[in-house]
Parts: structure tokens; sequence; C-alpha cells
């Protein structure tokens, strides 16, 4: 029973903290099996908040796009009548590549890894199982204001997804 509470207390102590970065803590994000499994529940509060802060740290959703030299486009933005600049439009074209490795469907914060060099994460929390199979491919396809929404080929579910890279 020890077990359970203490990390349940830590982590209803804590989301308030991880709430304000948008960050989702290992508790969040495993079951109380996994999380057993993984040996986690043998943490200390301290050693299991310090797991989640190397993880915050490396967390794909941190890493920054490379920035690219200024080029004639980007120096001709237009302004608007309040002087900031507008951005170009983003090329709203249908996106085909491959998911890298085993793909088994998405559970709510899937992370798309694309042969293209890509990263897409799940922006909604539906859930879709198949049975896993290799290098599936896959259409991203705009949607309407603004969105994407990826699909397998060969299924008829689609989820909406967010670049993350």
């Amino acid at each position: 029973m020890k077990k359970l509470i203490i990390p349940l207390l830590f982590t209803v102590l804590s989301l308030p903290l991880m709430a304000a970065d948008g960050f989702s803590s290992l508790e969040e994000q495993m079951s109380g099996k996994e999380f057993t499994a993984a040996g986690l529940d043998k943490l200390t509060p301290a050693e299991l908040s310090e797991l989640n802060k190397w993880i915050r740290r490396h967390s794909l959703a941190t890493l920054s796009t490379p920035t690219a030299a200024p080029t004639a486009a980007s120096s001709e933005m237009e302004k608007d009548p309040r002087g900031l600049k507008s951005e170009e439009k983003e090329d709203r074209t249908p996106i085909n590549s491959r998911i890298v490795g085993p793909f088994s469907g998405w559970d709510g914060q899937t992370v798309f890894k694309l042969e293209n060099g890509m990263i897409w994460v799940q922006a909604d929390k539906d859930k879709f199982f198949i049975k896993e199979v290799q290098n599936p491919a896959v259409t991203i396809e705009p949607a309407m204001f603004g969105k994407w929404r990826l699909s397998i080929d060969g299924y008829d579910e689609k989820c909406k997804v967010r670049r993350i890279q």
C-alpha cells in the first residue's frame, strides 16, 4: 500500500509544476502496471523527480528545429499595419512517407517518426490499435483550421497530428 501512496502523492503534488510547461510525467504516461514493471515504483520521490526532469530536458517536443540563415524570401516578408512581420503561408500539400520501425496504432500521445526526417505527435486523444506492422506507409493531409490528419495506408482511421520537427 505504501508503494502506491508515495508515487500517487508525488504525482498530485507535482502536477501544477508539470502542467505549467505541458510536460507529462512518467506517472501520467504509464499505467500502474507499466510503472511497476519498469521498476520505477522503487525510486524515491526525489529520484523520480530527477528522472522526469531529465526526460523533460531531452524530450522530442523540446528539440528545436535548425535555424536557417536569412534568405531573400524571409527578408521580403510583408509587414502588417501594426508593423509586425507576417509569416509566409505554410505549405499545405499532403505528405507521403513511412513510419520508421514497428507500428501498432496510436494511443492518445503517440509520436510518429517518418523516413523523411519529420517527427509528428498525435494532437488528439483518440485510440486505434492494429496488429504490429513494419514501416507502414502514411499520408498526412491538411485539415480545417490549419490542422493536419494522419492516416495509415490500408486503414480508414485518421488522427489529428502536429509537427514537432
